[in-house]
């Protein structure tokens, strides 16, 4: 594999595949377009119905509502109107209880989430395996690392110098280096790593990574494991260390996923996403761990595991039979995610494995990456439809949807309100209000650091940021209905020094 393979043709994947079962539900084949304007359909009427219905109960309460009286102060030289006017308490009480049960059905997703793991279809693909194949606990896994590579030799050197600083090494590193014109391969070979070079890949990543699973999966053992990282990213130092000791110490983990944190510079903008991803981080850090998608960026899987989803690929999920990756989907990790849950694996993203990678430049590859992302997370729910695996991601495309007329709605509002005043009055209640919605936002930020902390202080900022991205969501609407073909937006770098 060092050098490569000559020749015309893909290679055949030898991966076992399975027949339909009795009982258990196979993907039915629909047009894709037609089942992403149904996500569509279905994303904008359930926000609709949610943005009526919150309108409707704050248009009948408010009626209610008396003036609140207006009283001046004295701060130095400066003059003040105060009022004490708020919502009617009923409305108040309404909105608290709205947050508790968004609460509540949060903690009853983290339910439905545990029950995945005795799937019948997880059941049924053990049943499969020869006996002895299992995977015991306490044994030693042998890493495998799988670095997909489209020209990278400007950051290629870093991300494999990571490696090298691991508390505990890989036992083996695969450069896979898809239709590269650049030095990727040679830089590989250079610093004692295999180079696997495609051939006739025309499916970009998920492609290039069959065509090497396809190689290696077959001639695998239940102490195999697989670490999918991104070439333009650099591992934290114990990432090996803690994800072998995770699944070593567990048979039944099927992948120890990565938290991902933005490298450094690109100005405003690449703060901009470093807060994003720091926010995430948090996220799964108050989760303990709990996945919400296996990073593209940094991922280690049982070999098992892959072989599963391979086996059940047009079966249970959704593609071509035998291969590890869904290539008709944009976003690889997200659908690898899904087809992973779905068979009932379970998943987790410890604090220690952490990574550094690669941020958009520019606004206009920040818009591409994020409608790839946006738009694959949309057409994945297409392809899965509503399970118990996908309940969660389908409350978070409407949570966004909701959230885009919700925080629109508020600026609007702001915008007609300082523009048809003549004198500024103030509200402590509304203040409060937004007090505790900053103190959110700099909380979440903290652990990126100062410069982090400042820009999440501004807040207009972000909020403008936040409106970015929300503009992202609805172009991919827009895309999806008019069956828009997608960009994928690679990143070309300057030369390697």
């Amino acid at each position: 594999m060092a050098g490569g393979h000559s020749g015309t043709q893909e290679p055949e994947i030898h991966i076992r595949s399975f027949a339909p079962v009795p009982g258990l539900p196979t993907p039915r084949p629909t047009s894709p377009a037609a089942l992403g304007r149904i996500v569509v359909a279905v994303v904008i009427a359930s926000v609709a119905v949610v943005t009526a219905t919150a309108w409707a109960i704050g248009l009948t309460l408010s009626t209610r509502q008396s003036p609140g009286l207006i009283s001046e102060i004295q701060i130095g030289g400066w003059r003040f109107l105060i009022s004490d006017e708020r919502p009617p308490g009923d409305l108040i009480i309404l909105s608290l209880l709205g947050i508790v049960a968004i609460a509540l059905i949060s903690l009853a997703f983290e339910g439905i989430a545990a029950l995945m793991s005795i799937a019948p279809r997880r059941r049924y693909l053990a049943a499969q395996r020869a006996r002895g194949e299992l995977a015991e606990i306490g044994a030693r896994v042998r890493v495998t690392v799988l670095v997909p590579a489209h020209n990278e030799e400007h950051s290629l050197s870093e991300t494999l110098a990571s490696l090298a600083r691991q508390t505990r090494p890989p036992d083996r590193v695969v450069v896979v280096a898809d239709n590269c014109t650049d030095r990727t391969a040679d830089i590989a070979r250079e610093m004692g790593h295999e180079a696997f070079e495609t051939v006739g890949n025309t499916q970009k990543k998920g492609g290039a990574l069959n065509q090497a699973l396809a190689r290696i999966l077959p001639v695998s053992r239940p102490e195999d494991v697989m670490l999918i990282l991104d070439a333009d990213t650099r591992l934290g130092p114990q990432f090996i260390e803690v994800a072998t000791a995770r699944l070593e110490a567990d048979p039944d983990l099927a992948a120890v996923g990565g938290l991902f944190y933005g490298d450094e510079g690109h100005g405003i903008l690449g703060q901009f996403q470093r807060n994003e991803y720091t926010r995430y981080s948090t996220q799964i850090r108050q989760r303990r761990g709990r996945v919400f998608v296996l990073t593209g960026t940094a991922t280690m899987f049982r070999a098992e595991a892959l072989l599963d989803v391979a086996a059940a690929r047009d079966v249970f999920l959704p593609g071509e039979p035998g291969k590890v990756y869904d290539t008709a989907a944009l976003t690889e990790d997200n659908e690898l995610t899904l087809a992973l849950k779905s068979l009932g694996a379970t998943m987790t993203s410890p604090p220690e494995c952490y990574v550094v990678t690669e941020l958009m430049p520019t606004w206009r590859a920040l818009w591409r990456q994020r409608q790839r992302w946006q738009r694959g997370a949309l057409e994945n729910l297409a392809a899965y439809g509503l399970t118990r695996a996908t309940l969660r991601y389908w409350g978070q495309q409407l949570g966004i949807g909701y959230g885009t007329i919700a925080l629109n709605s508020a600026l609007l509002l702001l915008l007609i309100t300082f523009v048809s005043i003549d004198t500024w009055i103030w509200f402590p209640f509304w203040l409060g209000i937004g007090a505790l919605f900053w103190l959110e936002r700099v909380a979440t930020a903290w652990r990126g650091g100062w410069r982090a902390r400042l820009l999440a202080a501004a807040l207009i900022p972000e909020l403008a940021y936040d409106v970015f991205l929300q503009i992202v969501f609805i172009s991919c609407l827009w895309d999806i209905s008019t069956n828009r073909t997608p960009e994928w937006g690679h990143v070309i770098h300057g030369s390697s020094p």
